[in-house]
């Protein structure tokens, strides 16, 4: 009885284990975002993400784009095509953000 009491527990503990890791898995990929550069515009343009998630932007258009903060917590080099950058937002607030070489295209994170 002891010995299958013993397995029981074992079995129940790995069980328990395996849970906390998929959800591990889960809550680490719904902790970065991806925001898409495309035809002068990025996509979403209004974000919005639990503190210390990462954003990453791809520029999907033929011609190159940064990403800059209005506020200048975050500014990317330029970007060509299919290169990315990505912030990790720590702080809760709203974050604005435009393409310095095109600044009628602009986009906001907010993070809570």
């Amino acid at each position: 009885m002891a010995v299958l009491t013993a397995v029981l527990a074992i079995a129940l503990g790995t069980l328990g284990i395996g849970q906390r890791g998929v959800l591990a898995g889960a809550q680490q990929k719904a902790e970065t975002t991806e925001v898409k550069i495309d035809n002068f515009s990025f996509g979403p343009g209004t974000l919005t993400i639990p503190a210390g998630a990462t954003v990453t932007w791809t520029n999907r258009d033929d011609i190159p784009h940064t990403v800059v903060s209005t506020d200048g917590v975050f500014k990317s080099k330029v970007l060509d095509t299919d290169e990315k950058f990505s912030f990790t937002f720590s702080k809760a607030g709203t974050y604005p953000y435009f393409c310095s070489i095109h600044p009628k295209m602009t986009g906001k994170v907010i993070v809570q």
